[in-house]
């Protein structure tokens, strides 16, 4: 017969567990009805493109941290919210900060980012890489877990730099992001030495009087070039142009070769345990977003952990900013954020979709202080007065 009194302790001991575990509250705000995630574009696998709901990486991020979190006795929670607008997306973020979120994984556009300022916890954006908040839209609460348009164009001049590659044949759409996109290679192609032969507009039209203005011949023929560098943010045609060159050379840009933050392929650094414990969750590959949206959310638990008893959105934030602070990303070296735009610096991974052909930054390429600051805006550069 069991003693009452050992039920009671044990209730008593069940009960004094619970006062003493903390509750960490993480805000995922994610796009309503995204364009993105939409069946038919999402078979289709276009480059940086997410693959599913970047709050699969978070719960696997926090699933992984399992272990950690019992030891420190604090319990996680995800908040996800959706918005449609920019106003819509400041009222979820006051709503997650009243709800007690220390800290928000952002998955909307750049031009909705404009409301980390109204709020003081930090935000990890995993879902876009537009320049803009990380230069003159930046905030001092405002990291960046996704690699910037910049770090993409640098890592892809670096890889044509380092294969003697030098002469470059740039396509460009008709699209406003496909303008800003051309300014970043441009910057990225004047800083490793390469030339541009030439800058050809291309368009996609049903129109027979505009037929040749998407001719892939046409359009690469009576040139002399090393490499074509396709900038497309609709993706339709640079999808279509590798092996259909006037001159038998390699693509790169926005197909063929591309620079990004994560590829299921990857076979070092335990990538592959990585990629099939996120597939075994989630059931589908995981993407660069995913990656993206899985570091900002380990960077949030390992800020918190250090004051497990009792996270802040403070403490989080002062951990994030501290120069000593490193993450392991899977890629080879520690990972850190930057003091001057808050962008998390990490290898990028060159693939053409099969296999990862590279990583950047290239063996040779220096820096006086990082070589992983090669990739983007440096701080002499930045224009982020934020800090």
């Amino acid at each position: 017969m069991i003693d009452w009194r050992w039920g009671a302790v044990s209730l008593c001991f069940v009960a004094t567990m619970a006062a003493q575990s903390a509750t960490l509250t993480i805000g995922v705000l994610q796009r309503a009805d995204d364009e993105r995630l939409d069946a038919k574009r999402v078979e289709l696998a276009y480059p940086f493109q997410p693959g599913g709901p970047l709050t699969q990486a978070a719960e696997a991020a926090i699933k992984e941290s399992a272990f950690e979190l019992d030891v420190a006795k604090l319990q996680v929670k995800l908040e996800v919210r959706s918005a449609r607008s920019a106003d819509e997306a400041k009222a979820a973020l006051q709503q997650l900060g009243k709800a007690g979120a220390a800290a928000v994984v952002l998955d909307v556009p750049a031009a909705w980012m404009g409301a980390a300022n109204s709020v003081t916890m930090p935000l990890l954006n995993a879902g876009d890489a537009d320049e803009g908040p990380r230069q003159q839209g930046c905030a001092a609460n405002l990291f960046h877990t996704l690699p910037s348009d910049r770090m993409r164009a640098d890592a892809v001049a670096q890889t044509l730099l380092v294969r003697k590659w030098n002469r470059v044949l740039v396509l460009q759409g008709a699209r406003p992001e496909d303008a800003a996109q051309l300014a970043l290679v441009q910057a990225g192609i004047k800083r490793y030495g390469l030339k541009t032969v030439a800058v050809r507009p291309f368009k996609l039209s049903a129109d027979p009087r505009e037929r040749d203005l998407g001719n892939p011949l046409l359009l690469t023929g009576n040139a002399d070039y090393d490499a074509v560098w396709v900038i497309d943010a609709d993706f339709e045609f640079a999808r279509s142009l590798p092996y259909r060159t006037s001159l038998p050379r390699p693509v790169v840009g926005d197909a063929g070769m591309v620079a990004e933050a994560w590829a299921p392929h990857f076979e070092r650094f335990g990538a592959p345990q990585l990629a099939r414990r996120f597939a075994r969750a989630a059931h589908r590959p995981m993407t660069g977003p995913d990656w993206a949206a899985y570091m900002a959310t380990k960077a949030v638990l390992q800020a918190a952990l250090e004051q497990a008893a009792n996270p802040s959105s403070a403490q989080i934030l002062k951990a994030l900013t501290r120069p000593d602070f490193t993450l392991d990303g899977f890629k080879g070296v520690r990972l850190s954020f930057r003091a001057w735009d808050r962008q998390l610096r990490q290898p990028l991974l060159l693939t053409d979709g099969i296999g990862v052909i590279g990583t950047a930054p290239v063996e040779g390429v220096m820096h006086p202080k990082n070589v992983l600051d090669t990739l983007g805006v440096d701080a002499p550069e930045s224009l982020c007065k934020a800090r």
